[in-house]
């Protein structure tokens, strides 16, 4: 009965030890999926940003002066 008892807590721990593990691994798929999600957003964004201070500079470049009058 001694024998059964000890591997029935045997068990128990390894137990305990392997969902903690598992449970790390769960965790750092989750954090992996979040940075990739978060870089290809950055990216995008980024990409966006890009495009649009080209399309600003090329209408700046193609836009004639605006002359201000100088109140008296």
């Amino acid at each position: 009965m001694s024998q059964s008892k000890s591997r029935e807590h045997a068990e128990l721990a390894f137990s305990d030890v392997q969902s903690q593990f598992f449970g790390r691994g769960n965790a750092v798929e989750e954090i992996d999926h979040v940075t990739r999600s978060r870089e290809e957003k950055t990216s995008r964004l980024r990409e966006a940003r890009l495009a649009k201070e080209e399309e600003d500079r090329l209408i700046a470049a193609t836009k004639p002066a605006v002359k201000t009058r100088k109140k008296a």
